[in-house]
């Protein structure tokens, strides 16, 4: 038994945890909960009440919330190198957080046929659809990585939403977006996840 077990689904947010997992390189263990009533059993929602995946125990603590687990790895193993130097920190925490409040509901609202009106855009943390989606292609247009030439786990956030995006229709289909998904799917550690986790859906 490690000290990082991973609850999750190949089918879910799960496969960015476990993505996250493999660039920390440190051993760990899974435990697949399916859809429908095993997420909301008693024994599974006495460690994530939500009864959703992913959720990480490493030690004593739980963390849930796919973001959260990617910030709370990138600082608990800082021998993986996956946090910016301090002149970037800004920058990493803006586009982590971009990704998991606009990016997430802008997309999730636009998937379920909700359009703000112009009234609520106001008052709407993403303001409209397009706005973030022209926001986000700004961003990865920039450099390499969103902190610039250095690979850290924001990446791994924005990019699993980028690469969900393009893959069920959430997000337009754009040059840049492509080339930044194809970019940090390439990576060994994405690799080995996706292949992890397709092999679980077989």
């Amino acid at each position: 038994m490690t000290n990082l077990r991973l609850y999750t689904n190949p089918m879910s947010r799960g496969r960015i945890a476990r993505w996250m997992l493999e660039e920390v390189g440190q051993p760990y263990d899974v435990t697949i909960i399916q859809h429908g009533p095993d997420m909301k059993e008693p024994d599974y929602t006495s460690i994530n009440p939500m009864g959703k995946v992913p959720t990480l125990i490493h030690k004593r603590q739980t963390i849930t919330e796919t973001a959260a687990i990617c910030t709370y790895l990138a600082e608990a193993f800082p021998e993986a190198d996956l946090k910016p130097d301090a002149d970037q920190l800004g920058t990493y925490y803006r586009w982590l957080f971009f990704a998991a409040g606009p990016v997430e509901a802008a997309t999730a609202n636009e998937a379920m046929g909700f359009i703000p009106s112009d009234e609520q855009a106001k008052s709407s943390g993403y303001g409209t659809f397009e706005t973030m989606y022209d926001t986000l292609v700004n961003a990865v247009s920039k450099h390499d990585y969103i902190c610039g030439s250095k690979f850290t786990a924001a990446d791994i956030y924005l990019g699993s939403q980028v690469r969900f995006g393009l893959q069920f229709g959430t997000l337009p289909g754009h040059p840049i977006l492509e080339a930044y998904r194809d970019r940090l799917y390439s990576r060994p550690a994405a690799v080995r996840a996706n292949k992890l986790d397709d092999a679980l859906m077989a």
